[in-house]
Order: structure tokens, then sequence, then C-alpha cells
């Protein structure tokens, strides 16, 4: 038996202690006051969890000692068993095994008696506080509105989440240059690209890159390199020679990498009117 105990005594304390865990783990996780309640609330629901588990535990414990006592001499006169039977009938209200008869109803089905038992108070008592806590429930998410609903909570994340998105985008667009820079191909980064260049470069370049007083850049033939790496690099640092401005002062890097990308989608589109080909034809690869 006193291995029973034991074991009974340790599942338990390892319930409580990784509620008490998982309760410490999230509330370091949820620094926002409107989490507060709901990190109560799982406090709370884990203590209700261990709580029936104590009762479960203490009810298998029970019938398996009641089993086992039988089994041994003098058992009817041990103090633990006397006392389990106590905290047994307190949480079951059973009547005892003599006193059936008093609750046992007149009919039969095949020999077989039915018993009057009263619902277990533990069962009970459960029951109330699943009550209890639907009602503070409603009122808490319905009724007050002091903390979100599931779908609110989650727009709310969504939006942590996009802010998050967002600083680490500036960050990145902040050490960007001409030699770490990519081809973006969404649709956002290449419309954005397309207005800053009809907005700055189509005066030079055309409306479509057909070319003016700057060079085709729809053609294979680049005077400063075809790359992505060598687009951005002459449109941040600009050619003062041939007149065009370093556009680095007055775009992002975030901007110069949209335009660069949308005048290498230009590549083989063949507009009327276009300038002849300047530079050096670029390989494919």
């Amino acid at each position: 038996m006193k291995k029973i105990y034991l074991a009974t005594f340790a599942l338990l304390t390892s319930s409580v202690t990784w509620a008490q865990d998982n309760a410490v783990a999230t509330a370091n996780s949820n620094t926002a006051t409107n989490n507060d309640w709901l990190l109560m609330t799982a406090i709370s629901l884990l203590v209700f969890v261990c709580i029936l588990m104590l009762v479960v535990i203490f009810q298998v414990t029970t019938i398996i000692q009641l089993v086992l006592l039988k089994e041994e001499k003098g058992a009817e006169k041990s103090l633990l068993g006397m006392w389990w039977q106590r905290v047994d009938r307190s949480l079951t209200d059973a009547i005892p095994l003599e006193k059936e008869e008093t609750i046992m109803f007149k009919h039969s089905y095949d020999g077989i008696h039915e018993l009057d038992n009263h619902l277990p108070p533990w069962w009970l008592y459960l029951f109330y506080g699943t009550v209890v806590f639907s009602i503070v429930y409603m009122i808490n998410y319905h009724v007050l509105e002091s903390a979100p609903l599931s779908t609110e909570e989650y727009n709310i994340e969504v939006a942590e989440a996009q802010k998050q998105i967002e600083a680490y985008q500036k960050t990145v667009a902040a050490n960007l240059n001409e030699t770490n820079v990519t081809m973006v191909k969404d649709d956002a980064s290449i419309n954005s690209g397309k207005d800053l260049f009809v907005k700055n470069c189509a005066t030079c370049h055309g409306q479509v890159g057909e070319g003016g007083t700057g060079p085709n850049l729809t053609d294979a033939y680049w005077i400063h390199g075809g790359t992505i790496n060598d687009v951005f690099k002459t449109v941040k640092y600009g050619v003062p020679k041939q007149g065009m401005i370093a556009w680095q002062k007055k775009l992002t890097a975030k901007d110069m990498q949209n335009v660069s990308s949308y005048i290498i989608t230009l590549q083989g589109t063949n507009p009327p009117n276009a300038k002849e080909p300047q530079g050096e034809k670029m390989k494919e690869k």
C-alpha cells in the first residue's frame, strides 16, 4: 500500500509542477495587458485539472485499497483503511454494502436489482464549477468585453506580427546595397518600381524604357552592366559624366531595389521607336 500512496503523491506532484512551469512559461511569453486575464484563466484551468486528477487518483487508489484490504487479514481494523473509507464516502456519498437494501428498488431484471444511488458530490461540485466558469466567461467576454475573443486575439497577433515584419524589412532595407541586392518579383514591388521609373527616369529613358537622352533599357546591350547588382549600382551612384544623378539621396534602398527590378523586367519588350543599342551585349546565362 505504501507504494500506491507514493506513486499517487509523485503523480500529483508532477502534475502540479507541470502546471506551475507551464504557467510561468505562459507568463513570460505574454506581456500585454490584454493577456493578463487569459493567463489567470489558464492557470485556473490547470489548477482545476489538477484537482480533477486528484479526485480520480483518490478514487482509483481507494478501489485498489479496498480490493487489497479484503485479502489482508484484519484489514477491517486498519486505521488507514478506515480513513480511506471515510474519504471515499465523503467524495462519493456511497451507501455501505450492508445498507444497500435501503436504497434498492423493488423491481429487478434477470435477477439484477437497481440501486437509487445519489450523484457523487465530487461530480456535482465539478459540474457546479463548470456552470460558474461559464457564467464568468460569458460576462467577461460577451458582456463586459474586458478580454478579446479568439478572433479578436488572432487579429491582434496578426497586427503585431505585421509590425515585426515591417520592422525587420526596414532593418534589411537599411543594409541593402549593390553587393547583396536581389531581384524582387512580387506585383507590389514591381508596380512600385514602375511608378518610380515613370516619375523619375522616364524623362531620359522613355515611358517604357525605349530610350531618349539616356540609353534604351529594353535591349540586351548595357553600358554599365545588366545584372540586378549592376543596375542597382548605376541607380544608386548615377553616371555624373552622362548627366545621370545619384539617386541614393532621394530614394530609399528598397525603392532602388524595386525600380532596378522593374528595369530588368523590361528586357525583350521591344517597344516602338526604341533607341539603337549602346554598350556591350549581355551574355545569356
